[in-house]
């Protein structure tokens, strides 16, 4: 069984003298923008600061002045981005990033990246950059052009890790896993001790969480099937400096950081990277709204052959 595990991932900055999106939205209007793009909530947690919404396709985080949605699988997020805009106006949005991950199946998707920034430059001004190399992982990210300028505090982190090894994917495959199960085994009560934790397990194998403390999120989404596994983890914390507490329970054969206004990632990759994880790819670009954008990919270079794998050549013709 394959499921598409990549991302699309969109950012929207409100003027918060207009409007608050936790105080002046109900909750029906995040339904109706989740359902936009197929996905639909599971359930939510809250504070002073943040809601958190998780999904059937990953997850929505509402502050008072920005939203933050991912959805995996076959989904188009960027029809819940023009729905956004449909009902706010473009006067109350100072900026709006869309993102893309190659998908391990790109084909088989709805939509592509172009496709995509199509219809959102019906609404909005923006520039497209690609980073990473085209024939290996990359992230395709779109961002409005104008005035605004992102502040440098502004700091967020992905940390995706792919072809996690057979033990952690045999773990997470386990028939009957419980949440709280899957939580000691990634030791999240420890590493985020102090958050509101919520999660899922998925229906026959996947697992999704959130987390929030103040304006602080995580978020892990999983996708544990040993031939296509896929592991991202997405956050406004330091995900650099917690990578060796997950790339030692995940052990996968290669990973990407990509991050936002991180102005010491040389630094920091150098410190926490473990050195078996070599770089093969490494981007970096200073986008026009102030954003400072950084990626690589690192793999566990192979010294040993692995088989071949057997395809059903009656079953889904994704890998065909």
């Amino acid at each position: 069984m394959f499921f598409e595990g990549s991302e699309k991932k969109a950012n929207i900055i409100i003027d918060v003298k207009q409007l608050s999106l936790l105080d002046d939205i109900a909750d029906d209007f995040w339904l109706a923008l989740v359902q936009c793009c197929n996905a639909k909530i599971l359930s939510t947690i809250e504070n002073d600061d943040c809601k958190a919404f998780l999904l059937s396709e990953s997850s929505l985080f509402v502050w008072h002045d920005r939203l933050l949605i991912l959805t995996c699988g076959n989904t188009r997020l960027v029809h819940s981005v023009e729905y956004f805009i449909q009902h706010m106006g473009m006067n109350k949005i100072l900026q709006i990033t869309y993102q893309r991950k190659n998908e391990y199946f790109a084909h088989a998707q709805l939509s592509s990246f172009g496709d995509d920034i199509a219809l959102l430059r019906q609404h909005v001004d923006g520039k497209a950059f690609r980073f990473g190399e085209l024939d290996g992982h990359h992230n395709y990210i779109f961002h409005q052009d104008n005035s605004f300028q992102v502040s440098g505090e502004d700091k967020s982190y992905e940390l995706i890790a792919y072809q996690i090894c057979q033990k952690a994917s045999k773990k997470l495959t386990t028939v009957g896993l419980k949440s709280h199960e899957i939580r000691k085994f990634l030791q999240l009560d420890r590493l985020l001790a102090g958050f509101i934790l919520d999660d899922f397990v998925f229906e026959p194998f996947g697992y999704s969480i959130n987390a929030i403390k103040g304006m602080q999120y995580l978020t892990i989404h999983i996708t544990p099937q040993a031939n296509s596994s896929y592991v991202s983890i997405q956050a406004n914390i330091n995900l650099i400096a917690l990578a060796p507490e997950f790339l030692t329970i995940l052990a996968p054969k290669s990973i990407d950081i990509l991050s936002f206004n991180e102005f010491e990632f040389s630094e920091l990759t150098q410190q926490y990277i473990p050195q078996e994880y070599i770089s093969k790819s490494l981007f970096q670009q200073h986008l026009s709204n102030n954003d400072l954008v950084c990626f690589a990919n690192y793999i566990q270079p192979q010294t040993i052959f692995s088989q071949a794998e057997l395809l059903d050549i009656q079953g889904q013709r994704h890998a065909l």
